[in-house]
């Protein structure tokens, strides 16, 4: 129901539930939105530059003590 655009809080009252806590327990995502959240999370790993150097500093810091 959510996915067909229906208000969360409706599908909630429609259930009977008190708490739209419980009602989110029963609300998963759909493969096709995974997918789709995965896509926009993609790595372009043709870029090997970038600012990131090597820094022995905090863990000759942390093994001191």
């Amino acid at each position: 129901m959510v996915f067909a655009g229906i208000d969360i809080d409706i599908v909630r009252a429609w259930l009977g539930h008190t708490s739209i806590d419980t009602t989110n327990v029963h609300a998963e995502i759909s493969q096709k939105v995974k997918a789709e959240a995965m896509a926009l999370c993609d790595v372009d790993e043709t870029d090997s530059g970038g600012t990131w150097k090597e820094d022995e500093s905090p863990m000759a810091f942390l093994k001191s003590y």
